[in-house]
């Protein structure tokens, strides 16, 4: 947030009513129209005065994003003013609101012609008024000289007001330029605001402070920032639609892409219908980028278009820059390779770089030296790579991470694999520091993404090689890589805790208005804002954890003894296994991925039609065929390696969902799934808890109350929770450092935010987010409600939902179901299950028996459900 000039300027004599008013631009600016209005209807005031009134009004209606009118006063402060410095001054703010509205050439005329006529403090308020219409326009050298010459000015005059004003600017540009991150600066001008009791500028100067915090890559502390500095504006009942483009900046750095995506529409819906052109344009930018990154391609085309052309206009060029930059990027995804694409990609680069877009000039100048290595020009893609490696060294960790990816695409263009590798590694080691900076898991599965171009480009280099040892390396450095680290969220954070307990509530009152009929617009809107309230209070944990270092083969064939580990990796379009055995590990192509993942979410969907449909012909035959299928594209290539032996499966994305007992090579074997063997390993090395088992059931489901009956005569010394005892509180504090949870509720997986899956309890849903409250989890969870084994999985293969919070927080093992499975029939596949635990069978041998034996006994709707139960983390 620039600040303008609305200090005190004193106008001269008799002014003293309108200077009030102007002194109350910033602090009240409703208050300030009102006085200054008295001044222009009252008795009759000199015409530098009326000037001076008209000013203030004009500033205020610009804090309160009414730019016409905005406009209209202070062209009628210009005209009336009685004096020439009057009238410069009165200039000044014109061309701060021009700026605002998007036409920065005027902005600078207005500006430029005031300096003139003005000396001493005046004269810096000028330099610093210009700097800031020469900010917009993207000049930013120009801009930070004349924010410069403002502060010299200020401290030979002993202007504090002045010097605050041109400090916060300065620092905002160059957080922004990245030359510096502009801390101090914006400190010591949020200082001087408030010890001059302009709440408002101070707000604004601290929120400058979070987007700082953000360029450097410190998402919770910018988000801790952001979410003070909101309530400082509402309380003193401010609009500030444009701060939507920073919070757009700060979820688009994580990158939580559907939420940008909302936040970017939202945002110029607000600034259009205030007519603020200058945001509105950086809006219809943010967009397009969310849009690139979404996807798509149309809207991402259509809107950088439309906000290049609004940049042309108003004279930005820099920015028409930037838009061109994702107009180019999306020509280059949709497959366009020519020369003339090539070209206008690296001038688009060479022209972000010198207006000061590092991050945009990177991107472009490594999708150009892309372009040319297919093109053929592999001399002009070396000069390119070469150029963008630079970067490696400064800017935040994705920055460097782009760097060293670029320079290992330079040495791999060489021959020189090797020191290909040793580049792609650095810049995923910088990017595993990152992420130790980041607390929440949610934060933590979406940053994937910033390593996907390097983990596969190393797994290109280890498949074409030919070693598989290198395969399973560079597959475990991206994988899972969020659960390598215990989630950071307070345990006693009371506003979250607080937060969930009234969306608890509201969630109950919901439901029991659906049911009733009643409408229901209010509570859903509710319930919205509560879920952001959550996510940003979740977002905002510290981070600081240590990263685990992936496991070699020796380390993962010491402790997976008999058992074979099969860890599925894509590359490119082809589905690869890397099989781990006594020791040795081998390299096998299964075939095409998007294949498997089709006969994926049709065995999915053939088993669930049986379940919830009953017997069906049509649906066992679906179910049937492919099974069969998805079973033989997996297994066929390693059916002699895999022999009957116990197995550890690590899928890849799309498989993640698999019922794995439905295939017949898994059917009676024990099977485990773990989201990495970097998380297995770490599973496994758990010491298991002791305290006594807990048996819990949810409402409306006397099935689950029978089935917690029934396994208190297996385990008659666990704690049972059933009725109004399964409460929220109740359970998570009875899980601690419990041996074995089971929990038979109603449950809701939510593919929009995992972390808001739910179990019902008594007084309302358990969310995910609420277990990572726990301080020491439970051995082993069986859940046995609807698609409680279901994540939500990110770029890396990050998962998130129940599984993923309780495996980072320590728990070894989950038996949890990825398909809706019917309560009744459910329970004696669940005594049977903990009758072989408590025997001392392992967990997935013991499940993988109980299946056997349920599915025999049963009709079709049972061997599904039988298929529905999967173990997740270690055994």
């Amino acid at each position: 947030m620039l600040n303008s000039l609305t200090m005190p300027d004193r106008t001269g004599s008799g002014a003293g009513t309108a200077q009030a008013a102007l002194d109350l631009v910033q602090r009240c600016p409703r208050e300030a129209i009102t006085i200054a209005t008295g001044v222009l209807t009252g008795i009759p005031a000199d015409r530098d005065e009326r000037a001076t009134a008209e000013r203030a009004i004009g500033l205020a209606l610009r804090e309160l994003n009414d730019l016409s009118g905005a406009l209209r006063h202070l062209r009628r402060a210009v005209r009336s003013a009685g004096s020439a410095r009057t009238e410069a001054l009165a200039r000044m703010s014109l061309g701060y609101v021009l700026a605002n509205a998007g036409r920065t050439a005027a902005a600078l005329r207005e500006v430029t012609a005031a300096l003139p006529e003005l000396t001493g403090a005046d004269a810096g308020r000028a330099r610093m008024q210009r700097g800031v219409v020469l900010h917009y326009r993207g000049l930013y050298d120009d801009a930070v000289r004349d924010y410069g010459q403002a502060i010299d000015i200020a401290q030979r005059e002993g202007d504090r007001l002045l010097e605050a004003r041109a400090r916060n600017n300065r620092g905002l540009l160059n957080a922004h330029r990245g030359t510096a991150d502009g801390t101090d600066d914006l400190d010591r001008a949020a200082a001087v605001f408030h010890g001059l009791g302009l709440d408002l500028a101070a707000a604004d100067a601290r929120w400058n402070g979070g987007i700082a915090a953000g360029l450097r890559g410190d998402v919770a502390a910018a988000l801790r920032c952001f979410a003070a500095v909101g309530e400082e504006y509402q309380r003193l009942a401010v609009p500030r639609p444009a701060l939507l483009l920073d919070r757009f900046e700060l979820l688009l750095s994580v990158p939580l892409v559907d939420e940008a995506v909302q936040v970017a529409a939202t945002a110029i819906r607000e600034l259009r219908s205030r007519g603020m052109a200058s945001d509105l344009a950086e809006a219809l930018l943010a967009q397009a980028r969310a849009a690139l990154l979404a996807g798509d391609l149309d809207t991402a085309t259509g809107s950088a278009a439309a906000a290049r052309n609004r940049f042309r206009r108003q004279g930005r060029r820099t920015w028409a820059a930037f838009a061109r930059h994702v107009e180019l990027r999306a020509e280059f995804r949709r497959g366009t390779r020519s020369a003339a694409l090539l070209r206008a990609m690296a001038r688009t680069a060479d022209q972000l770089d010198a207006t000061g877009w590092p991050d945009p000039a990177l991107t472009t100048r490594v999708d150009a030296g892309l372009l040319a290595t297919e093109l053929g020009r592999t001399g002009r893609a070396t000069a390119l790579f070469a150029q963008a490696a630079r970067s490696r060294g400064r800017g935040t960790a994705p920055r460097r991470a782009r760097g060293w990816y670029a320079l290992a695409l330079s040495r791999r263009l060489g021959g020189d694999e090797a020191g290909a590798a040793r580049a792609l590694r650095r810049g995923l080691a910088v990017l595993d520091r990152h992420r130790t900076s980041l607390g929440a898991t949610e934060l933590r599965a979406h940053s994937g993404v910033y390593g996907q171009e390097l983990a596969a480009e190393g797994l290109d280099i280890a498949v074409r090689a030919g070693a598989p040892g290198q395969v399973l390396a560079w597959a475990e450095r991206w994988r899972a890589n969020g659960l390598r680290m215990r989630p950071a969220l307070p345990p006693d954070d009371p506003d979250l805790v607080a937060a969930l307990a009234e969306l608890r509530l509201v969630s109950g009152l919901l439901e029991e208005a659906v049911l009733a009929g009643r409408t229901v617009h209010s509570l859903r809107e509710r319930q919205t804002r509560l879920e952001q309230r959550i996510r940003d209070l979740a977002r905002r944990a510290p981070g600081g954890t240590q990263v685990v270092a992936p496991p070699g083969v020796r380390r993962l064939a010491d402790r997976l003894g008999p058992r074979v580990l099969v860890e599925l990796v894509a590359h490119g379009d082809r589905l690869r296994a890397v099989l781990l055995r006594d020791g040795r590990a081998s390299l096998h192509d299964l075939g095409p991925l998007d294949q498997a993942a089709q006969l994926a979410h049709w065995h999915r969907f053939g088993l669930r039609r049986q379940i919830v449909g009953g017997d069906s012909a049509a649906a066992r035959a679906g179910a049937e065929h492919a099974a069969a299928a998805l079973d033989s594209q997996l297994f066929d290539p390693i059916r002699r390696q895999v022999a009957d032996r116990p197995l550890v499966i690590v899928p890849v994305g799309p498989l993640h969902g698999v019922a794995w007992a439905g295939l017949a090579t898994c059917a009676g074997r024990a099977v485990t799934v773990a989201p990495s063997a970097t998380v297995w390993l770490s599973a496994e090395q758990r010491e298991w808890c002791t305290r006594a088992p807990v048996l819990a059931s949810g409402p409306r489901l006397p099935a689950g109350r029978a089935e917690v009956v029934r396994l208190a005569r297996v385990l008659p010394a666990a704690r049972t929770l059933t009725g109004a005892d399964a409460t929220v509180a109740a359970l998570t504090s009875a899980m601690d450092r419990a041996a074995l949870v089971h929990i038979a509720a109603h449950g809701a997986f939510r593919a929009d935010n995992p972390q808001f899956s739910t179990l019902e309890l008594a007084d309302g849903p358990l969310f995910a987010y609420e277990w990572e409250r726990l301080t020491r989890p439970p051995s082993c969870v069986v859940l046995s409600a609807c698609e409680s084994g279901l994540h939500g999985v990110r770029p890396g293969d990050e998962i998130m939902g129940f599984a993923a919070v309780l495996l980072a927080l320590g728990t070894r093992c989950l038996i949890a179901t990825v398909l809706p499975v019917p309560a009744e029939p459910t329970t004696a596949l669940m005594v049977d299950l903990h009758r072989r635990m408590r025997a001392g069978t392992r967990p997935a041998q013991a499940l993988a028996s109980a299946q056997r034996v349920f599915a025999a006994g049963g009709d079709d709707t049972a061997r599904a459900t039988a298929a529905a139960f999967v173990c997740l983390g270690a055994d």
